[in-house]
């Protein structure tokens, strides 16, 4: 028993000690994963639960290597990244302004390009991609649909035209899309009153 509180004290210990003197990379912010699984008998908040909170490089990796690939989901399921502090719905005070540059996947790119374009995502957030941009960044969110998937990055104000712009083509260029594909930017005011289908698009890159 002994042993085992010394191990519990050591773990306690670490958890104290910053980053930097355990060899791990610090990111410029702390992220949080989010994890939702449609449950139709329950209100839509008491399906999206809180995975967990990271704020260095390791931890990103140690996280993505544990949960399951996106392409390994569900329909009805979605994962979310965002930055601490927010939540991963329009509602959301530092949402609620702003909108997403959205990609939408037919159903045969789940298994070939699905979890590549996610990882990239993921990617572009944590290491801050969007230079002088990247405070924009709230976070990104992939649903997995029977219809086809999709996959957003939200950013905090719409109608900040340069920084939106700048985000959708450095975020296109990260994914590897060719430039006779386009990709469209919806404020959430939109997407919030009609589907997305519907919803008008307000930049295209």
């Amino acid at each position: 028993q002994k042993q085992q509180e010394r191990r519990q004290q050591r773990a306690q210990q670490q958890e104290l000690l910053p980053a930097e003197i355990l060899g791990k990379h610090p990111l410029q912010n702390r992220w949080a994963l989010w994890f939702f699984k449609n449950d139709k008998s329950k209100m839509w908040q008491a399906n999206l639960r809180l995975v967990t909170k990271f704020s260095t490089v390791e931890d990103f990796w140690a996280l993505y290597s544990h949960i399951q690939l996106a392409s390994k989901l569900a329909a009805g399921c979605d994962y979310s990244l965002f930055k601490d502090g927010i939540e991963p719905m329009w509602e959301d005070s530092q949402n609620k302004r702003g909108g997403r540059w959205l990609i939408t996947l037919a159903k045969q790119q789940r298994h070939t390009e699905l979890d590549r374009f996610w990882l990239e995502t993921l990617l572009c957030l944590i290491g801050e991609m969007f230079g002088e941009y990247s405070d924009e960044v709230c976070g990104a969110v992939i649903n997995i649909r029977t219809k086809g998937d999709k996959i957003a990055i939200w950013t905090r104000e719409a109608e900040n035209q340069e920084g939106v712009t700048h985000i959708g083509r450095v975020y296109k260029e990260h994914l590897g899309l060719s430039q006779k594909v386009a990709i469209g930017y919806q404020a959430h005011a939109d997407t919030a009153t009609k589907s997305s289908s519907l919803a008008k698009t307000k930049f295209v890159v």
